[in-house]
């Protein structure tokens, strides 16, 4: 069973009720493969693709009309990954699969789209909605403070240099009287998909460690990170460079300040009352 936990909670009241019936759907699609009394499940899979085509309509539609209320910089981002999600549930036609095997073998290509779908999407892309800019909040953003601290020292020291990479990205902003930053942002880039990789797998060999109860949802939020740091296209830095250096900062900062507030701090705690 895939339980709607805090890490999955943006904030949003309508969007994470609607994130949670998403779940109720997954959990369904998962005790229908596991379902060997019923052996045609055509019927069952066909109402599950209803549920999720009308799921797509009304949250992408609330979730688009809320971001574009707030002006959201990443809704053009969203609307994407949303026509995404709607073409693949289109693809999974029924149409011919009278055999249980059939059927099952689609049950189980829906599970794993879903399952990447919901931590990636909500994790990496959704879980921004709405925050604040940093930039606007504090003069250095991207300073390292205490308010940050897990109690971890590897864990902290690896977020203080997170932080420093990311600072470069805020100087780069404020550098107005250079204007062809292309060759300095590919750089934060490739340091920063290099140092987060080894700073996950440090930090997930410590909560191994200390067989950590929340690991698993901890993986998924760091696989969804690295996708989207992936996704960047360079193409389009490349058009807009200042804009899209913004923007990326705003990502970044905001990722991983939320991340390490609402998440990883709580490594700290645990890792204390184990103690």
């Amino acid at each position: 069973m895939y339980h709607f936990t805090e890490d999955c909670l943006i904030g949003i009241a309508q969007i994470d009720e609607e994130h949670r019936h998403l779940f109720e759907i997954i959990n369904g699609v998962m005790e229908l493969i596991h379902n060997d009394v019923v052996m045609d499940k055509y019927h069952q899979i066909e109402a599950l693709l209803e549920d999720l085509r009308e799921y797509a309509d009304t949250h992408f539609e609330h979730e688009e009309a809320y971001m574009e209320s707030i002006q959201d910089p990443e809704l053009p981002m969203q609307k994407k990954q949303h026509a995404q999600f709607r073409e693949k549930i289109d693809m999974l036609d029924l149409a011919g699969k009278d055999t249980p095997e059939e059927q099952q073998e689609t049950l189980e290509e829906l599970m794993r789209y879903l399952t990447r779908w919901l931590y990636h999407h909500i994790l990496s892309s959704d879980m921004m909605i709405g925050k604040m800019n940093p930039l606007k909040e504090e003069e250095n953003p991207a300073e390292f403070t205490d308010k940050y601290l897990t109690g971890v020292e590897m864990i902290d020291r690896e977020h203080k240099k997170l932080f420093e990479i990311i600072a470069r990205a805020n100087e780069l902003i404020k550098a107005e009287l250079l204007h062809d930053k292309y060759d300095e942002i590919v750089s934060i880039l490739d340091e920063l998909r290099d140092y987060t990789k080894e700073h996950f797998s440090d930090e997930e060999e410590y909560m191994e460690q200390i067989n950590y109860s929340r690991i698993d949802a901890q993986k998924r939020a760091h696989e969804s990170f690295i996708e989207r740091l992936t996704e960047i296209n360079l193409e389009e830095v490349d058009d807009n460079q200042q804009q899209y250096l913004e923007e990326l900062m705003d990502f970044l900062l905001g990722w991983l300040i939320n991340h390490i507030l609402k998440a990883d701090k709580l490594i700290g705690e645990e890792s204390r009352e184990k103690c």
